[in-house]
């Protein structure tokens, strides 16, 4: 054992855990960068939210208004195209706002484009050796993005115009990154590839949708295409053209710029660009991340063999084995294609799901060794958050003991099944998931050392962000008979602990 995992070992057996009234222990004030609290000190607004969305053609697809953007990302100075269709034709306003906290409200109004005129653009057929739908609509309008747009992850809400009084208005979202290049401490990586994964817009067309089944490989998605209802766990209307962002990672990015984090925002497919990821002290990876290119796996492997810390607040990721191309008129990483999966196949249950990995064959490197664990069978379930190693400096300030648990914490998907072969690696929290209720499966919690007096932490759920915060107009998940509670001081407190750690090496 090298003398940095020594002392990385040393460092876990801390002092046992603190109540949560006494002790500052690793949770100091965060760096606070300038720009990220000024811009929060700007005037906030909930107008951010839709008020009338109607899905009116089947189960997903709102045709009234509903649109989709030219990049996943965007930086300040480069020029994002609108692609808006209107079924019946309405003239339309896009109102553009920058989520964040802004004193509770959740975002800030940015800029308004139009009024323009709408027009139904057409549904492009499927191509049937991949059931690829990619639209090619023509643009409604462009905006190059102002200098003084700081990096976050931003929304349009599409509005129609009534022609009369009696005549109702109708809305969805566009959404999109604007990212920068600057050195920050904290790395928020959206999980936009997994969105465009289970998105089934226009009728039924998802990663997930094929009549051979759900893991079939070599069906491909288009990110120029809407975003049409979220499909799973509840129908938030809020999701119709903003992916997943708003039920599940939301929470974070909230609690993040609440507490003055200094935070930047990326994309999936910016994690390509060399130096993306290590221009930070620590990166997120949030809440359902399934769906990654192994270049992806390869950057992240490499920067944490160059001390970059991990934070994999999520479940179910680093699954997928998916890598982008171009779409048809040329331009770089628009479509997503399900080639495998990571790693070796897991330990199976055959009654239940032997069948998916008939099809889903290991096609890259095992995400456990950038993760720690990995997605298991049962897929899904949900369950109680249970300490398993109380006198770990995570646990500092939590009051938490071994056996004590964060209830409905983990679900509706998680991770388990540690590496092995990984030195130095703890197992945190771990316990029973039920899927559907019954079916008994299990999640495991661990973190372990980088080379570099860095460290990875795996909190092994999809919910674990729920526990941080609130924002205006999010849901409550239910899923496997099973919820999260919602904020909670333990789960808060862990996070400031291991972000302290990443941050200032937990001085």
């Amino acid at each position: 054992m090298n003398p940095t995992r020594r002392k990385f070992l040393a460092s876990t057996a801390a002092t046992p855990a603190l109540a949560l009234t006494g002790g500052a222990g690793l949770a100091q004030t965060p760096t606070k960068n300038p720009r990220i609290a000024e811009e929060n000190s700007k005037t906030g607004t909930t107008d951010w939210q839709l008020t009338r969305v109607r899905v009116n053609e089947g189960k997903y697809r709102t045709s009234l208004i509903e649109g989709y953007v030219s990049h996943q990302s965007i930086k300040a100075g480069e020029t994002l195209d609108f692609f808006v269709s209107t079924k019946p034709e309405r003239d339309f306003t896009i109102d553009l706002y920058r989520l964040g906290y802004y004193g509770g409200k959740g975002g800030r109004h940015m800029k308004q484009l139009g009024p323009f005129s709408g027009k139904a653009q057409p549904v492009p057929e499927m191509k049937p050796e991949n059931r690829l739908r990619e639209c090619q609509w023509k643009a409604s309008t462009s905006l190059k993005i102002p200098e003084d747009w700081v990096s976050g992850v931003y929304v349009g809400k599409l509005t129609t115009i009534s022609e009369n009084e009696s005549d109702p208005y109708w809305q969805s979202y566009v959404i999109f990154v604007v990212r920068d290049d600057r050195e920050a401490d904290v790395i928020f990586q959206t999980s936009d590839n997994t969105a465009q994964a289970y998105n089934r817009w226009p009728e039924n067309e998802s990663l997930y949708t094929d009549p051979r089944g759900a893991h079939a490989p070599g069906v491909a998605v288009s990110f120029d295409r809407p975003h049409g209802l979220y499909c799973q766990i509840y129908e938030n209307p809020l999701s119709v053209g903003s992916g997943e962002f708003l039920l599940w990672e939301f929470p974070l990015c909230y609690w993040l710029e609440k507490e003055g984090y200094d935070v930047t925002y990326l994309a999936n497919v910016d994690m390509l660009e060399p130096g993306s990821i290590e221009r930070g002290k620590v990166f997120l990876s949030v809440a359902h991340d399934e769906y990654w290119d192994a270049r992806q796996y390869s950057r992240m492997k490499s920067a944490i063999e160059g001390g970059l810390n991990v934070l994999w607040l999520c479940g179910n990721s680093v699954f997928i084995d998916s890598p982008f191309t171009a779409s048809s008129s040329g331009q770089p990483n628009r479509i997503l294609t399900r080639r495998g999966c990571f790693g070796d196949l897991r330990q199976d249950e055959t009654e239940n799901y032997g069948h998916l990995f008939d099809a889903l064959k290991s096609t890259a490197p095992d995400e456990r060794k950038i993760m720690g664990v990995r997605s298991v069978v049962p897929f899904n379930g949900g369950g109680d958050w249970t300490c398993r190693k109380a006198d770990h400096w995570i646990f500092e300030g939590t009051g938490m003991k071994n056996g004590d648990s964060i209830p409905g914490l983990v679900g509706w998907e998680h991770h388990g099944e540690p590496d092995p072969d990984l030195e130095g690696l703890e197992v945190l929290a771990e316990g029973k998931v039920w899927a559907g209720g019954v079916r008994e499966g299990k999640y495991t919690s661990v973190i372990f050392p980088g080379p570099k007096e860095n460290f990875v932490f795996n909190a092994s759920t999809v919910f674990w962000n729920m526990g941080l915060s609130t924002p205006p107009g999010h849901w409550a998940p239910y899923s496997h008979y099973s919820r999260p509670h919602g904020p909670d001081e333990r789960v808060q407190r862990i996070t400031k602990n291991l972000l302290n750690r990443a941050i200032h090496g937990g001085e």
